[in-house]
């Protein structure tokens, strides 16, 4: 992609180029003798005045030549009515073409520069400038060159200097945009820029307010809810005698699907508010797993002895949240293999129920999305194995299994 500031400066040499090119071409109109026919009238009326008559002796005609050229320091030739020379002085010049009528240049290039005036009577005075004269154009043509390349180099910094704070300003919006809350970009000058990076600034800051505001309260709002899902189970306990049992067990599982809602609002809060990992420690994932597994009827373990930094709590959470999402939505037999991948770890369970949708198998990690075919389990469980994953360097994703069936595989580095 072509960079901003490379795009201004262009701009401004562009326009200085042609502005030099529109000068010049103008000061070649102006300068031009075709332009100017009164001087080229005068000054036939001058050299006439200065020449003998057309019919005068050839020596007279020379000698006034010699005397105009004099004063004049430049090559000069008189013709006569039928282009025929008659004097000269200093370098022999050409006479005007037939088709030259009128007074004006003869040639400017493929020869020295010359220029004709016609006489009344119809001769001929041709006149050329010695070449070690510098044309009057030159500078004006020099004067616009060293512009253009001072105008050049000076507005470089000023546009890079431009640039450079929009590319701070794009790096704090994706920074932002990536999860960084406490991004800010530095305020620089008191242009449209800097008003633009102070109003980036307070809406990053009311961003972040916000979200701390939403993560607090829902902090607090779940660990409110135990208190009365705790009176709920103890009340529960103290009717179990007199409860029909179909309601009691009903209520019982309602009671634990809460619990573990909130247990995993209560996680996702913490690991949103918390950088980095709360435990480094080496960790066996082939025992942390085989513990995990034991839990589950069916379920089959595969994998070699394999120790991973991370928090044990973490990855144990993930473990089991893996496991229980294939005993809810999946079906048996429920495998489970750990395995090294690289200079990480890879953790999948894979189960032969009805599989995941190929368009849904990213939207299963979304925060309480529910299956089109499910009826339960629209909680935070493959939302936390993601996070849980990434917090380890890695990555999840969803995969379908050979012969029916869905794979969730965790990538852990």
């Amino acid at each position: 992609m072509r960079k901003l500031y490379l795009r201004i400066y262009l701009a401004v040499v562009a326009s200085l180029v042609v502005f030099a090119l529109a000068a010049g071409f103008l000061w070649r109109q102006l300068a031009d003798p075709w332009m100017a026919r009164p001087a080229y009238e005068v000054a036939a009326k001058l050299a006439q005045n200065a020449l003998p008559p057309a019919d005068a002796p050839l020596a007279a005609q020379q000698d006034a030549l010699d005397k105009l050229a004099a004063d004049l320091r430049a090559n000069l030739a008189l013709f006569d009515a039928e282009r025929r020379p008659i004097a000269f002085v200093g370098r022999p010049l050409r006479p005007p073409r037939p088709d030259v009528q009128e007074s004006g240049w003869l040639h400017r290039f493929g020869g020295p520069p010359a220029w004709g005036v016609k006489l009344p009577d119809g001769r001929w005075l041709v006149a050329s400038v010695p070449r070690n004269r510098r044309h009057p154009a030159l500078g004006l043509f020099f004067t616009l060159a060293l512009l253009a390349i001072g105008v050049g180099v000076g507005a470089y910094p000023v546009v890079r200097r431009l640039t450079r704070r929009l590319e701070k300003l794009q790096a704090g919006v994706e920074s932002l945009g990536s999860g960084d809350l406490a991004a800010r970009v530095k305020v620089e000058g008191g242009d449209e820029v800097a008003r633009l990076a102070e109003s980036f600034n307070r809406a990053a800051g009311r961003i972040e307010a916000l979200v701390g505001a939403h993560k607090s309260l829902l902090a607090n709002a779940s660990h409110e809810l135990r208190t009365p899902l705790t009176r709920i189970r103890m009340a529960v306990e103290l009717m179990k005698d007199s409860a029909e049992p179909k309601r009691k067990v009903q209520l019982e599982r309602d009671i634990a699907e809460l619990d573990q809602l909130i247990d995993e609002i209560l996680l996702a809060s913490r690991l949103d508010a918390v950088e980095g990992r709360e435990a480094d420690e080496e960790v066996d994932l082939l025992a942390l797993a085989a513990e995990e597994c034991a839990r589950y009827e069916g379920a089959d373990l595969e994998g070699d002895p394999l120790a991973l930094r991370g928090d044990p709590r973490l990855l144990r959470r993930l473990i089991r949240n893996l496991l229980e999402n294939a005993r809810r939505h999946g079906a048996p037999p429920i495998e489970l293999r750990v395995r090294k991948a690289g200079a990480g770890a890879e953790i999948s369970v894979c189960d032969r129920g009805p599989g995941v949708p190929e368009g849904e198998r990213e939207r299963v990690f979304e925060p309480f999305f529910r299956h089109a075919a499910g009826e339960s389990g629209a909680g935070l469980g493959l939302a936390l194995v993601r996070q849980i994953a990434r917090r380890h360097g890695g990555g999840a994703r969803c995969m379908a299994r050979e012969g029916g069936g869905a794979c969730f595989v965790a990538e852990l580095r």
